[in-house]
C-alpha cells in the first residue's frame, strides 16, 4: 500500500544546514527571518517562548519538540521578554554551542535548535500539504534524534551529509505522524486522518498513471461526488484534481531530474496518453517544457 506521508518527505529531499546546542539565562530574545526554510527546537531543560506572527505564542518546556516546516519569521525568547531596544546577547562558546542572555548568570534553558533546507524543485506544493506548526510533548525519541543530528553536524565524520539527510527524513516523518489529525491546518495529515478521504488519497499516490476522476475518487471514499469534493477541499486545502495534477507533476520532475526514463515513459507513468499531452500539461503547470526543466536540473 502506498504511504503518501513517506513519499512527500522523500520528495522534499531534506538536507542539513545548522544544528546548535543552546543554553540561556536571564532575559533574552533571538529573531529569525528566512525565506521559507524549516526550523526545529527540542527543549532539554528549562522553559522558553516561541512566537510566530499571527499565531498565539507557544510556551515550551522540558521534553517539548516543535517543528515549523516553512518558517518566514519567528522569535525564540525567555518567558519574560527583555526590555524593548535591548541589544541581543549571543556568544558562541565552542563550535555549535551558543549562550544566550547573561553569560555570567545561571543556565536556565538548554535546548537543541536546528535549521535545514528542502532541495525539492516542487517544495512549495509539498510544504503546503504539511501543518504550519507541529508541537509534540513528552516523547523522548525526538530528543534522541535531535542529539544524533547535532552530534553528526559537529562531528565532521565520513558520510556526514548522507547520515544527516536520513536522520532528517526520520525526524520529519516521526514529527508529522505524531501531529494530531483534525487539530492541524488543512493538508495531507488532515486528509489521511479522515477515514473517508484516506483511501482516495492513497489511491492517488499508488496509481498516479491510472485514469483518475473525481467520480472514481468519490466512489473509493464511498461518498457522493459533491460531498467528496467539498470534504477533500476542506481537509486538504486544494481541490481533488488540483492535488492529482500537483502530485503527478512532482513525480514527473523527479523522473526528469533522474534522467533514467524517456519522455514517453514519464508521460505514461504519470497518467498522460502521449508525450505531447504531457508536454502541454507540464508546460502549463510548471511554466517551461519538460526538456527545458531537465536541462536546468
Amino acid at each position: 500500500m502506498s504511504d503518501p506521508l513517506a513519499e512527500i518527505v522523500t520528495l522534499l529531499k531534506p538536507v542539513p544546514s545548522i544544528a546548535k546546542l543552546v543554553t540561556a539565562g536571564g532575559t533574552w530574545l533571538v529573531e529569525r527571518r528566512e525565506l521559507g526554510t524549516p526550523f526545529y527546537c527540542a527543549v532539554v531543560d528549562g522553559h522558553c517562548l516561541l512566537t510566530i506572527p499571527d499565531r498565539a505564542p507557544v510556551p515550551l518546556g522540558p521534553g517539548d519538540f516543535v517543528l515549523v516546516p516553512d518558517v518566514h519569521q519567528l522569535t525564540l525568547s525567555s518567558l519574560q521578554l527583555p526590555p524593548r531596544g535591548t541589544l541581543p546577547q549571543r556568544l558562541e562558546t565552542s563550535p555549535g554551542v551558543f549562550r544566550l542572555g547573561d553569560p555570567a548568570g545561571p543556565v536556565e534553558l538548554t535546548a537543541m535548535v536546528g535549521h535545514c533546507a528542502f532541495q525539492s524543485g516542487d517544495r512549495r506544493l509539498l510544504v503546503s500539504l504539511l501543518p504550519d506548526v507541529i508541537h509534540v510533548q513528552g516523547q523522548d525519541r525526538f530528543m534522541d534524534l535531535v542529539r544524533m543530528i547535532h552530534a553528526e553536524t559537529v562531528g565532521g565524520l565520513a558520510a556526514r551529509d548522507m547520515i544527516l539527510s536520513r536522520l532528517l527524513e526520520v525526524l520529519l516523518i516521526d514529527a508529522l505522524r505524531s501531529a494530531g489529525g483534525n487539530t492541524t491546518s488543512p493538508g495531507l495529515l488532515r486528509g489521511l486522518s479522515d477515514g473517508r478521504l484516506a483511501p482516495a488519497i492513497r489511491r492517488i499516490h499508488a496509481e498516479p498513471g491510472a485514469e483518475i476522476t473525481v467520480e472514481g475518487l468519490a466512489e473509493a471514499a464511498a461518498m457522493s461526488r459533491s460531498s467528496f469534493f467539498d470534504r477533500f477541499r476542506r481537509q486538504m486545502g486544494v481541490a481533488p484534481m488540483e492535488y492529482v495534477t500537483g502530485w503527478r507533476m512532482a513525480l514527473a520532475k523527479q523522473m526528469l531530474q533522474q534522467r533514467d526514463a524517456s519522455l514517453a515513459e514519464i508521460a505514461e507513468s504519470v497518467g498522460y496518453a502521449s508525450a505531447s499531452a504531457f508536454n502541454v500539461a507540464f508546460s502549463r503547470h510548471v511554466g517551461i517544457t519538460p526538456g527545458a526543466f531537465a536541462g536546468r536540473h
